[in-house]
């Protein structure tokens, strides 16, 4: 089942970087078909693996062991659900920053542009804005940033404007609303790319995922052990500077404090000075996976 769900991506490489201890304590931030989490509770005794999934749809692959235990939550919550469960420190977390291919497949979800249904692409579909409150509420500016920064796209200016413009005579409600309003701006010879990086870009936003890293990778520091893993696994660049920042120098901005003989102070030890990406086998048999990085660095 799981793997119809989702296919785990470098799945070998991130849990062998946990270099999990059978008696350890470990959290999969971003359970989805539990992949990863299986990987993990295969290689443990009697430690704990504690999972987190704030999709709905996640819930089902919940798996019936002792040493499991499911959040259906944010992963922004790390620390306070951790608390309540009476752990104060673990051995390792992993991130699977990838949106499940179960999410991209069932049209009602509104995160690909290959189906028509509600512009919705949240997570969780019980909080927050959905897509189609964004492209409608949001200002110009604010739009033009999102495609522009989110999205790396060339003419984000053009689409913020088109998009404010159409609105004005329709709302902008499913998937097709969207595309007309974008009429004219993708390009005709790369438009599934450019479709992609676009609904990428509003997906980002609507489920606030960078600021949402940030606050994780903030945990992760204090929630980890010495000699502790931090496993990451990003899709998009502007993650992946995120969480390269962080594990060269404590801090998202990627500002190096020093001590007195001028050392670069740093709570983690780089494990991958290279950042490690998927070979061609797992490309052609995922294609999903062809923009992965992971990196891996231990707590001091």
């Amino acid at each position: 089942m799981e793997r119809e769900y989702h296919i785990p991506v470098l799945l070998n490489e991130s849990v062998d970087g946990l270099n999990v201890d059978k008696g350890g304590d470990y959290v999969d931030v971003t359970f989805g078909g539990g992949g990863h989490s299986r990987e993990i509770l295969s290689r443990l005794r009697d430690g704990c693996l504690y999972a987190f999934d704030q999709d709905e749809d996640a819930a089902a692959n919940v798996i019936d062991d002792p040493r499991f235990v499911f959040t259906r939550h944010n992963f922004k919550y790390l620390r306070n659900f951790l608390r309540y469960y009476g752990v104060e420190k673990v051995d390792g977390i992993l991130a699977d920053l990838g949106v499940s291919s179960h999410d991209f497949d069932e049209a009602d979800r509104g995160f690909s542009f290959r189906f028509d249904a509600d512009l919705d692409m949240r997570m969780n579909r019980n909080s927050g804005l959905s897509a189609a409150e964004v492209v409608n509420t949001y200002p110009e500016e604010q739009l033009r940033m999102i495609f522009q920064e989110y999205g790396e796209i060339n003419n984000a200016g053009r689409v913020a404007r088109q998009l404010v413009s159409y609105r004005q005579g329709k709302s902008v409600r499913t998937i097709a609303d969207f595309k007309d309003a974008l009429a004219g701006c993708v390009p005709k010879a790369k438009e599934s790319k450019y479709l992609a990086q676009v609904f990428q870009a509003l997906r980002i936003e609507t489920n606030n995922e960078l600021e949402v890293l940030r606050e994780f990778l903030e945990q992760s520091a204090e929630l980890l052990k010495p000699g502790g893993r931090l496993v990451v696994i990003t899709y998009h660049s502007l993650e992946d500077r995120l969480v390269k920042n962080f594990m060269k120098t404590g801090n998202c901005e990627g500002i190096q404090e020093k001590d007195f003989f001028g050392n670069v102070v740093s709570p983690f030890e780089l494990i991958t000075r290279k950042v490690i990406v998927p070979d061609q086998e797992e490309i052609e048999r995922n294609p999903r996976a062809r923009s992965a990085k992971l990196r891996i660095a231990e707590k001091k």
